[in-house]
């Protein structure tokens, strides 16, 4: 298969923070942001794989800050790497207040995608070519978060030479 440029994949999406998307203080819900967090990766996921894809699972969400009402959330998606048949989808949020001007980082997350056939079944997607420094580290960090992703799903053992802080945990 053709390796594609991780830029292939980039993906923007902005939404306003209206009254139903907040909480009693005015921020906006958890759950919302993750729902927008969701399809601004898959639009990377089926960009890079030209596949219909489904998510495989959530990790690494940090909330570093709120957003409010009447603020723009914005948020960006690019493949960090493509396995067999899965996708790393790295998300930025960044939280936009025009009357101020000012934007700053509230979020950021992997998300694991899958591309799949017209019956269900996984199918194989093409390989990341990175092209910047930043790109390079990320496709490189992306093989040890989907290890530690597969430990903690019981579906790999650690090799506890590479992670000695797990001696004596089961998965």
């Amino acid at each position: 298969m053709k390796s594609k440029p991780a830029s292939a994949s980039a993906s923007q999406m902005t939404e306003l923070v209206l009254p139903n998307d907040t909480n009693i203080l005015g921020k906006l819900m958890g759950g919302r942001l993750l729902y927008y967090m969701d399809i601004v990766s898959a639009m990377a996921a089926k960009r890079h794989s030209a596949r219909v894809c489904v998510t495989a699972s959530v990790d690494f969400v940090d909330f570093k800050s709120p957003v409010e009402l009447g603020e723009f959330v914005v948020l960006y998606a690019k493949v960090t790497r493509a396995f067999t048949t899965s996708m790393e989808v790295s998300i930025t949020v960044y939280a936009e207040n025009a009357q101020l001007g000012e934007v700053r980082l509230t979020n950021t997350a992997f998300y694991t995608f899958v591309a799949i056939d017209q019956s269900g079944r996984p199918i194989p997607v093409n390989p990341i070519e990175p092209q910047t420094d930043e790109e390079k580290a990320n496709y490189e960090q992306a093989l040890y978060r989907r290890e530690m992703r597969l430990i903690l799903a019981g579906k790999l053992k650690p090799e506890l030479s590479q992670f000695p802080h797990l001696r004596g945990l089961q998965p």
